[in-house]
């Protein structure tokens, strides 16, 4: 497949075989980006109620959570009223200091339970799905009555057997899954400001 770049000789092949990946994974049933839309539709009335969506993942993934808690509290495009949504990761000195208390794995679940409220839901990222840390923050979450939503890698894997729903790119490569991801953030952020326009229509 040719992707229209001119790039050095050296540089084309990888490049290309990376793009090649992420096109293949984008357009595989299995993603299932269609869920992504869902759940922007889902989380629009409970947000505008001012219910709260936690994000959290770790490396990458982190990232990934912090743009979409920044298009929430801020904006994607059109204008609407901010809504609530924490990214867990960035609280640097609650999450250091439950890790030195209380160890890693219990970084997101313990700000899970201090934050998450019944009506709430937790979105957790995680190229593997085997992180240890967002595992058990979605055994906190289920415990507290919050609804579940994950976005990995490929399936089956614990995170995704572990949440209420799941959004499972079909991609091998890591950086392929997180830029997948990042569509399926811009697309849930789409699909709530769509939402969103259409309930609040005078």
């Amino acid at each position: 497949m040719s992707t229209g770049f001119e790039l050095a000789p050296q540089l084309a092949p990888e490049l290309d075989r990376h793009v090649e990946q992420l096109v293949e994974a984008l357009r595989s049933p299995a993603t299932g980006l269609a869920t992504a839309r869902r759940w922007g539709r889902r989380l629009a009335v409970p947000l505008l109620a001012g219910q709260r969506l936690l994000v959290a993942g770790n490396g990458g993934s982190a990232a990934e959570a912090q743009h979409l808690t920044a298009e929430l509290v801020g904006r994607y495009v059109t204008e609407r009223p901010p809504l609530s949504a924490i990214a867990l990761h960035a609280e640097t000195s609650s999450l250091t200091a439950i890790g030195n208390d209380y160890g890693a794995a219990a970084a997101y679940a313990r700000q899970v339970a201090a934050h998450g409220r019944d009506g709430d839901t937790l979105l957790l990222l995680s190229t593997s799905g085997r992180s240890e840390n967002v595992l058990a923050a979605a055994g906190q979450a289920r415990s507290q009555g919050l609804t579940v939503w994950a976005m990995t890698g490929p399936a089956p894997n614990p995170l995704a057997a572990g949440a209420d729903e799941a959004l499972c790119v079909a991609g091998a490569d890591t950086s392929v899954v997180q830029e997948v991801h990042l569509v399926a953030i811009h697309a849930l952020c789409e699909a709530l400001d769509a939402e969103i326009a259409t309930v609040t229509a005078p």
